[in-house]
């Protein structure tokens, strides 16, 4: 019987030929390899299944969902691997030892390894840092502050991985990473003090942005108390009007 990977590559895909190819090559050109690639894809009518087949060793799921988190919740279920990091089409790592660099600390069974990100756009250039640091040191606290790590840079040990909420359809990875944070021990939760993760601004989020802020709102109130919300959000909204003022 072959043993499992360390750590399980998550990719939800719909119609998504146009943005796959760089994250399947970032991923196979990692120089860590005890990883496995799942592809959870939507019934996708374009070429995506075409690309993603050209790769032999990537395992693939093609059905209809009920949407983004009701397909992350299907490829935590199939994936085999230790430790979870969901990669979506069109988001890549950000250098050829990322993956290697998430391995060492799994090796010393870290709950939760997380890092930065930048933003790219199609053409893979560097539009800029997220505007939101990952903190040095992570408790439940931090997210009070906000989603201060990108979901794609977060890497979750799976015994403490809990499935999506599918009640919230925009910002369901908000809460996830929350709730992960809350079964994990502070003193196992590792920042690798670099850049780990180009994320493509082009996302349903990005797309559906009042509507996840609203949603993210709610989810706040659910974790940390309406009152600290409020408090909170016009800390938000002072620090929004001071980087529009930088520009």
């Amino acid at each position: 019987m072959e043993s499992k990977p360390l750590i399980s590559i998550i990719t939800i895909t719909f119609n998504a030929s146009a943005t796959l190819l760089p994250t399947l090559e970032s991923i196979w050109s990692q120089t860590f390899r005890d990883f496995e690639h799942v592809i959870i894809d939507g019934a996708s009518t374009d070429d995506t299944l075409a690309l993603a087949r050209a790769y032999p060793d990537v395992r693939i799921l093609s059905e209809k969902d009920r949407g983004l988190y009701d397909a992350m919740n299907k490829g935590m279920r199939l994936a085999q691997g230790k430790y979870l990091l969901f990669l979506n089409a069109g988001d890549t790592f950000h250098s050829a030892d990322t993956l290697q660099a998430y391995a060492e600390r799994a090796r010393r069974r870290d709950d939760i390894i997380y890092a930065d990100t930048v933003i790219v756009d199609a053409d893979r250039h560097i539009l800029c840092k997220r505007h939101l640091t990952a903190p040095v040191s992570l408790t439940f606290d931090s997210f009070a502050k906000g989603m201060l790590v990108c979901h794609q840079a977060f890497m979750v040990r799976r015994e403490i991985a809990v499935e999506y909420d599918l009640a919230y359809r925009f910002s369901a990875d908000y809460d996830w990473t929350v709730r992960c944070i809350l079964n994990a021990n502070p003193q196992r939760c590792t920042n690798l003090g670099r850049i780990a993760i180009d994320y493509l601004s082009d996302g349903m989020t990005d797309r559906n942005k009042m509507k996840s802020l609203r949603e993210r709102f709610r989810i706040m109130c659910r974790h940390y108390g309406t009152a600290r919300t409020v408090v909170n959000h016009l800390g938000f909204l002072f620090r929004a009007a001071g980087r529009r003022l930088a520009r």
